[in-house]
């Protein structure tokens, strides 16, 4: 039998909301962590639009894997249970805007007194510090600010955001990582330790090649389209129904190339015979391969270069990807049971544990865990019910 999941006994108090501070935690509690998700009294789950009492896919796509916990910060009371909840934990986490959880009574150096184990996490829109400190941030003023819609779309196209969230989607990823190292130094020191990160840092981290032609050439780079900058033939082509990828990334790869789409003199053409011609001569080379494509259906060509060593795929919708085969046989989509909306589907887990692996569990019903999770932490039957009538919980 499987051991329990890798973080089984790590108990993480969740005052995130919106996106990358759910996701965070999400991943966390998809490996065993008990994530209290605190939800206010005062208000209902309306991140994205009006709230009807029907969880939305919003919600559902980042809140598996948690106990829902409500709690209110605005009374005296609330924030009492809330402290007990933290000096019983070994993490917590919030996207706020900097300086809202000293605000609370909860920064890190008030916690670290009381319980010197305990690891913070924030994540904020820009970082804790210099001139944009206190500036809300949103995902795509992230990638606006980073350079990352710069290098996206077309010079036709202008800047283009990236189709998903990815600046707090990589937030939530880099700070789960935060957590972990935290984590991992605990044992070693007995003390945790304050983690930051933010969307603007999470998407400059990864900007890689982009920002390296900028510190090589000292020019920024302009937008890369859907053909690789750096390799060609590197990108979307046309085949006789729909455009598809292919990637040679070596010189080996060009010459089997040219040969499987019945080219070979390509490969002797002056305008395409090395790297460097091939990418200054792109738009010539992308017109000589997709005539030599028409001919064939995407899936034919797909097939051909896979077998020849050369990387192709197809472009797929979500739809198409979610029925195709590969993704039922990494198990990327799951159902899961909730008793509110029958079945529900959600997406599966990107790292996969031989020994201890992932289980994760359905998202939580508002408030559905608030009297087991204070029970366990002391709280009587008649406290609970005090609680409950001065509205500090519910």
């Amino acid at each position: 039998m499987p051991e329990n999941p890798p973080l089984a006994g790590i108990k993480v108090v969740d005052f995130t909301r919106y996106l990358a501070g759910p996701f965070c935690t999400q991943i966390l509690g998809d490996y065993g962590a008990d994530i209290f998700k605190i939800e206010p009294v005062e208000g209902a789950r309306g991140e994205m639009g009006d709230y009807s009492g029907k969880d939305t896919y919003f919600f559902l796509s980042t809140n598996r894997s948690k106990k829902s916990v409500q709690v209110s910060t605005k009374t005296p009371e609330g924030r009492a249970v809330l402290q007990r909840m933290l000096d019983n934990a070994d993490v917590v986490i919030d996207n706020f805007r900097p300086g809202v959880m000293d605000a609370l009574g909860f920064g890190y150096e008030a916690l670290a007194a009381r319980n010197p184990r305990i690891i913070a996490c924030s994540i904020s829109g820009f970082g804790a510090s210099g001139p944009m400190r206190d500036y809300p941030g949103f995902d795509q003023i992230a990638q606006g600010f980073s350079g990352l819609m710069s290098v996206t779309g077309t010079k036709e196209s202008g800047p283009m955001r990236v189709g998903i969230a990815i600046c707090d989607l990589l937030g939530g990823i880099f700070a789960a990582q935060g957590i972990l190292l935290a984590l991992e130094a605990r044992h070693r020191t007995g003390r945790g330790q304050k983690v930051e990160t933010s969307l603007l840092e999470a998407i400059v981290s990864i900007l890689s090649w982009s920002a390296g032609i900028y510190f090589d050439t000292g020019k920024t780079p302009g937008p890369a389209g859907n053909h690789h900058p750096l390799s060609a033939p590197h990108g979307v082509h046309m085949a006789a129904d729909r455009p598809f990828n292919i990637s040679c990334g070596n010189e080996t790869m060009w010459r089997t190339f040219v040969k499987t789409i019945g080219r070979p003199e390509l490969a002797a053409d002056p305008r395409f015979d090395k790297l460097g011609h091939r990418i200054r001569n792109r738009d010539a080379l992308t017109a000589e391969i997709n005539a030599a494509l028409r001919d064939h259906p995407a899936q034919y060509w797909i097939d051909r270069f896979n077998e020849a060593g050369i990387p192709s795929g197809p472009i797929l919708t979500i739809e198409e990807m979610f029925n195709h085969p590969q993704a039922a046989a990494r198990e990327l989509m799951l159902r899961m049971a909730h008793p509110a909306l029958g079945e529900i589907k959600t997406a599966g887990l990107a790292v996969k544990l031989g020994e201890t692996p992932g289980r994760p569990s359905r998202p939580p019903l508002v408030g559905e865990h608030t009297a087991d999770v204070l029970a366990a932490l002391g709280y009587t039957p008649e406290e609970l019910a005090h609680l409950r009538k001065i509205k500090a919980i519910r």
